[in-house]
C-alpha cells in the first residue's frame, strides 16, 4: 500500500518544523518538503542546523520524504519560478541545476525517496531545439549528481511547462537515458492533459516514484480540494492498487496554506474514506 503524504508548501505560514508535527499527528505516513525561504534553505546561514533538527524529526515521527524544488520566489524576488533549465544563459540555468544539486544533498542526509523538479517555460525567443538541448543536458547532469549520492531525479510534467505532457515525458526520458531519472507524476495534472488517469498510471508504473494529488477540473490547472473538481479517486486508488504502486501519494494544496491545520485533516478524511472503497 502506498502512503499517504502532505506538501509543506500548503503549509506556508508555519515553520517547517511545526508543518512536520502537525502532519505527522494527523496520520499521515510521508511529507514533500518543498525548499523555500525558510524550509531547507540552502542559502541560509541556519541551514545545517536546520537540516540537523528536520532530520531527527522525521525520524522521530517515522515519515518518509520527498524533497520538492517548486518554490515560487526563492531564487529569484521578481520572476516566479525562475530560473530554470532552460533559461536563455547558462548562468541562470547553473543557478537552477546548482539548486537542485543543492536538494540532492538534502535528499542523501535526509534519506528522501527522490528530488522532484521540471523544465520550467521555454522562452518565447528561444527555439524550439536549442530548449531541449539545453534541457536534456541539464537533466543529465543533475542525474549524474543524484546517481553519485544514490538519489533518484522523480520528474514532473507540468501544463504550461516545455514538458507538460507524458509523450513528451517519455521522449525526454529516452534522450536523458539515465536510470536515476524517473517520475513525479501529479494526478491533476494528468488529468488534464492525458486521457485517462488510470490507464496513464499503468503505462508508467515502472518510472513513477512520487504521486501529487488534487482535485482539478478538466480544463482548468487549478488545485482544488477534494470533491470541488471532477476526478474519479475510486478508478484513480483502484488503478494504483492495481499497478502495486508503494511509494508516497502528496497532496498538494499550495493556495489553501491559511487554513492547511483544517484543510490537511479534511484531505485526509477524504482520502482514506476512498481507500475504504477500493474493490
Amino acid at each position: 500500500m502506498f502512503k499517504l503524504g502532505y506538501n509543506t508548501n500548503g503549509f506556508a505560514s508555519h515553520s517547517l518544523l511545526s508543518a512536520i508535527d502537525v502532519i505527522s499527528s494527523q496520520g499521515y505516513q510521508s511529507i514533500a518538503i518543498t525548499i523555500d525561504h525558510h524550509s531547507l534553505n540552502p542559502f541560509d546561514a541556519h541551514f545545517q542546523e536546520q537540516l540537523n533538527q528536520v532530520k531527527e524529526k522525521l525520524t522521530a515521527c517515522h515519515l518518509s520524504s520527498i524533497i520538492e524544488t517548486g518554490a515560487r520566489f526563492l531564487l529569484n524576488s521578481m520572476v516566479k519560478h525562475d530560473p530554470t533549465l532552460v533559461s536563455e544563459t547558462a548562468e541562470k540555468r547553473n543557478i537552477r541545476i546548482k539548486f537542485i544539486q543543492d536538494c540532492i544533498h538534502i535528499a542523501s542526509q535526509l534519506q528522501s525517496d527522490a528530488v522532484s523538479v521540471w523544465s520550467g517555460q521555454k522562452p518565447p525567443d528561444i527555439n524550439e531545439s536549442q530548449a531541449w538541448e539545453w534541457l536534456v543536458q541539464g537533466c543529465r547532469t543533475i542525474c549524474r549528481s543524484a546517481a553519485e549520492t544514490g538519489v533518484l531525479i522523480a520528474f514532473e510534467p507540468e501544463p504550461g511547462m516545455m514538458i507538460e505532457n507524458m509523450e513528451q515525458f517519455f521522449k525526454l526520458k529516452q534522450a536523458v537515458g539515465h536510470p536515476a531519472f524517473k517520475l513525479t507524476l501529479d494526478l491533476g495534472h494528468a488529468f488534464i492533459t492525458e486521457k485517462s488517469v488510470p490507464d496513464t498510471l499503468k503505462m508508467f508504473k515502472e518510472d513513477i516514484i512520487n504521486i501529487h494529488l488534487e482535485d482539478m477540473k478538466k480544463d482548468v490547472h487549478d488545485h482544488l480540494f477534494f470533491g470541488e473538481g471532477e476526478m474519479d479517486f475510486k478508478e484513480i486508488f483502484d488503478a494504483l492498487h492495481d499497478i502495486g504502486y508503494s511509494g508516497q501519494v502528496n497532496v498538494e494544496l499550495s493556495r489553501h496554506s491559511h487554513d492547511a491545520v483544517t484543510i490537511s485533516g479534511k484531505a485526509l478524511h477524504f482520502l482514506r474514506g476512498s481507500l475504504s472503497n477500493i474493490s
